[in-house]
């Protein structure tokens, strides 16, 4: 059959007319009509080893870009190993176009015919880590059906669209003729005026305001409305995880990124208005449910369910950038002088703060901790952008990592593990096909690093494979502790001992020299120059370090 449309060909067509050139995914035997059209197109394809990598991959190529990751699943088995890293995507709000094959159309409906890898409802399975599902049974529909789901993906709040098509419709010959278009345009998702009108009421008596900025001011490209409305009222601005890089690491009313400090906990508390930017104010932001903030709430949300979720506010459902354009641009009263913290200064409260916080850790005894963290930093270009897997080093990330002109990404939304490898595939994947750098501007290095643990590690140790197949320019940092170093730590604390935690692991170095990428362990105080040699080098390579990193103490325990 090669050489003649079928519906696979529709597929790729439309795929390419709506500006996707990179897949990742693995093939299957139902898959086989769509892989055969790929030959006759223009996608870019990246094989993965495990399809959770795969959905890992595409993750990572959104983010980087900006664009839709687009992820080709087998049936059955692949389908369903790929569901945990579209949770970390749905979580997240990352868009995605998910293209799984089914069984041919007679097996469906839930008869037990026995053909290889029979669901009963496989899209059932992806009900809960997808925005939407949907089963396309005609060769006709499918145009349609792609267009549809990438305007879905796109529109706020973004995530992933399942769609499946069954083996015969992707083989079958067909009478469609090829696709010359297809246009998908996020759908509006404007703050409503009176909440807008509400919402600046309240900003026009506040002395202390304050805002959180989560991820959905990153996915909303809200960052110049955000800097302009946080000067215009002089309100401190911290980040949370997902928001890291969302507001000037440096400004002076930045609170950085210590959402799990005590002392941040008790600013954001006196806050007479607080803006809360795509967060739910959950676990991690609200410092394990310790915050309990005494003034009023503004809650900025594009998906309805996070709104009040945790506490009473004004919620205002709307993108992101749309939300905060249009609060800056009806702010027009003047607000700065009447920002008073009982007598002190934003900008000092928030210089204060700082201190306070970085004294608290200063007494902790975790001076290898904090230099590691900043020799990575002093490595790492002020561009570059960064992956980073559930591990002691990420938590550490989440709080004091300044992501400059790069874009601090992390696991943060599901909290799985195994992404920071394949992520990171996906994401300099992603800058060598726009040919944009780091920073999304043209040309440059589009080299990234990933740092994982070694726990973390082995969840995706097989796209070295990967990264080696395709030449990828990415630094695998691993971070080698004998085990599942949190959860340690977590045991530990909490029982006195730990469990189940310790691992056997392979020789980091020798087995990344087995695939053919290059790898050095060295001593944590060596990590710096290990890391600018790799950074410096072509394709894929390792740097492994053997070391215990702690964490700081956690705040919402103290008594």
């Amino acid at each position: 059959m090669t050489g003649v449309r079928n519906g696979g060909d529709l597929v790729v067509e439309t795929l390419e007319a709506l500006g996707a050139k990179t897949v990742f995914g693995i093939p299957g035997q139902h898959a086989l009509g769509l892989f055969d059209a790929m030959g006759r197109g223009n996608l870019h394809f990246v094989s993965s080893r495990v399809e959770n990598n795969s959905a890992f991959a595409a993750d990572g190529y959104s983010r980087a870009t900006g664009e839709v990751g687009v992820l080709f699943l087998s049936t059955g088995p692949g389908a369903l190993t790929s569901l945990a890293g579209l949770q970390e995507a749905y979580a997240t709000g990352v868009p995605m176009v998910v293209v799984a094959s089914q069984i041919p159309l007679e097996g469906l409906g839930a008869r037990r015919k026995g053909m290889l890898h029979q669901l009963d409802d496989q899209k059932a399975s992806a009900a809960n880590v997808t925005k939407s599902q949907r089963l396309i049974q005609h060769a006709s529909g499918i145009p349609s059906a792609i267009q549809d789901a990438w305007t879905e993906a796109i529109s706020s709040p973004q995530g992933p669209v399942w769609l499946e098509i069954p083996q015969n419709v992707l083989l079958d010959p067909i009478m469609v003729p090829p696709v010359e278009d297809a246009l998908a345009e996020a759908a509006d998702n404007p703050p409503r005026v009176e909440l807008v009108r509400e919402a600046v009421k309240w900003l026009s008596t506040a002395e202390r305001p304050a805002i959180i900025a989560g991820g959905g001011t990153r996915r909303g490209r809200a960052e110049q409305s955000l800097l302009s409305i946080a000067e215009k009222l002089r309100a401190p601005v911290i980040c949370t995880p997902g928001g890291n890089g969302a507001f000037p690491w440096n400004h002076e009313l930045s609170l950085q990124s210590w959402i799990e400090d005590q002392y941040m906990t008790e600013l954001l508390e006196d806050a007479d208005v607080l803006i809360v930017i795509g967060s739910s104010l959950g676990e991690v932001t609200s410092n394990y449910f310790t915050f309990e903030p005494r003034g009023r709430i503004i809650q900025i949300d594009a998906e309805p369910r996070v709104l009040e979720s945790n506490r009473p506010g004004l919620g205002i459902r709307a993108d992101a950038g749309q939300a905060l354009a249009a609060l800056d641009a009806a702010l027009t009263e003047p607000h700065a002088e009447r920002a008073d913290w009982h007598g002190t200064s934003p900008e000092a409260l928030v210089k204060e703060t700082l201190a306070k916080v970085k004294a608290r850790l200063e007494s902790q005894d975790l001076g290898k901790e904090l230099k590691f963290m900043a020799d990575i930093r002093d490595a790492v270009p002020a561009t570059m952008q960064t992956f980073w897997d559930m591990t002691i080093s990420a938590y550490w990330g989440w709080s004091c990592w300044d992501a400059r002109e790069g874009q601090f990404h992390s696991a943060q939304g599901a909290g799985g593990l195994g992404f920071g490898f394949p992520a990171a595939i996906g994401g300099a994947v992603g800058l060598e096909t726009t040919g944009r750098d780091a920073a999304g501007k043209p040309g440059g290095s589009s080299r990234v690093l990933a740092v994982s643990g070694d726990g973390s590690a082995m969840y995706s140790i097989s796209e070295l494979a990967t990264a080696k197949q395709h030449n990828v320019p990415v630094t695998w940092l691993i971070v080698d502790d004998g085990g599942y170093g949190i959860l340690r730590e977590y045991m530990v604390g909490a029982f006195g001992k730990a469990t189940a935690t310790e691992l056997a692991r392979p020789d980091f170095v020798k087995l990344a020299e087995a695939f053919g990428v290059p790898a050095v362990r060295v001593a944590p105080e060596e990590v710096g120059d290990a890391l600018r040699a790799g950074f410096a080098a072509d394709g894929p390579n390792v740097v492994v370090v053997e070391t215990l990193l702690k964490m700081f103490a956690p705040t919402h325990l103290e008594e």
